[in-house]
């Protein structure tokens, strides 16, 4: 086993889609209301044009405070509710000709935020919009754009909440071990981080790097198929054991990775054993005896994703070293 190819990549700094999304939004609504801004100070109409800046001028700082923050939920609530209050008082000021300015603004808050608080957000700025049109508008006007209102927020509630669900399964399936259905590198890193930046929160939090011991004579005598079979039996072997808290992550090859949240390096060592003895006990291949070899570590305060791998893979080469068929323990 080599250290050299544990290196787990530090987190990247590209932006993720919300971040994306948010300051798109508010790059757009910059060169969107300014022009109106302006046109209406040439004007003289202050009021409606000082709201007019107030809006780009909120929504630049936004931009700044994201961008060095990337805090983003506070901020798309913060832009939500400053895009709601500004088409409100737009429409309390100039009338019922700025209605419309309603319908991209409550599509917007979709974008920004999670159904529910977009739903939320948006029913409040209906209520508030009703308010401002009974008895400047006819019955019929009002009840048809209360209806068209509750029907765009109807089908981008329905939009919003299967592009979420389409992200998580896609998600789901980057992140997932095409034969075993156990995670991949990628999601072991991303647990892995995780681990790191939560650890006084979990208490103790033990990783357990297991390998099939002697594989490559299962794929050279009975076939690559064979080989994909046992892989495919080990996992389940493992999850049969594990508690459901824990995390199975196919490292690459015949190596695997356990994440035993709050186990002490005791009961990783028990685990590591359980499961040592449960698959040299397992017929996962007829007239072919298959064991495994594991080393144990438990996460270090301060330590970083990269030496903990480290830890256990110098664990795991020992135990193949001793002769395979083990479990090494890192104090």
């Amino acid at each position: 086993m080599s250290g050299s190819r544990l290196q787990v990549p530090e987190a990247s700094g590209a932006r993720n889609k919300e971040e994306v999304i948010l300051l798109m939004l508010c790059a757009l609504s910059i060169p969107s209301i300014l022009p109106f801004g302006i046109f209406r100070l040439y004007q003289h109409n202050w009021l409606l044009g000082a709201i007019d800046l107030t809006l780009v001028l909120g929504m630049s700082c936004v931009m700044a405070f994201v961008w060095h923050s990337r805090r983003v939920r506070f901020a798309s609530v913060v832009v939500s509710l400053f895009y709601s209050t500004g088409m409100l008082l737009m429409i309390h000021l100039k009338g019922i000709s700025m209605t419309y300015w309603a319908y991209p603004t409550m599509i917007a808050t979709f974008f920004l935020l999670r159904p529910l608080i977009a739903l939320a957000i948006n029913t409040v700025s209906l209520f508030g919009l009703m308010a401002l049109l009974y008895g400047q508008v006819s019955t019929l006007d009002q009840f048809t754009i209360t209806v068209s209102i509750v029907l765009i927020n109807l089908f981008s509630y329905i939009f919003s909440k299967r592009t979420a669900i389409q992200h998580g399964e896609l998600n789901r399936l980057a992140e997932q071990d095409f034969l075993t259905g156990a995670g991949n590198r990628r999601a072991l890193e991303r647990s892995l981080a995780s681990c790191a930046e939560t650890q006084q929160s979990h208490g103790d939090t033990s990783l357990l790097l297991l390998d099939l011991d002697h594989f490559k004579q299962v794929n050279d005598h009975f076939g690559h198929a064979a080989g994909d079979l046992v892989l495919v039996r080990l996992c389940e072997l493992i999850r049969e054991r594990v508690r459901n808290s824990d995390q199975l992550f196919r490292y690459g090859g015949e190596e695997f990775v356990v994440i035993a949240w709050g186990a002490s390096l005791q009961a990783a060592g028990e685990l590591a054993e359980d499961l040592r003895k449960l698959v040299a006990a397992t017929v996962m291949l007829e007239d072919c005896p298959l064991t495994i070899s594991i080393g144990v570590a438990t996460l270090r305060e301060q330590e970083s994703p990269a030496s903990w791998l480290k830890r256990a893979d110098r664990m795991l080469y020992l135990a193949k070293q001793s002769g395979r068929n083990a479990v090494r323990i890192a104090e």
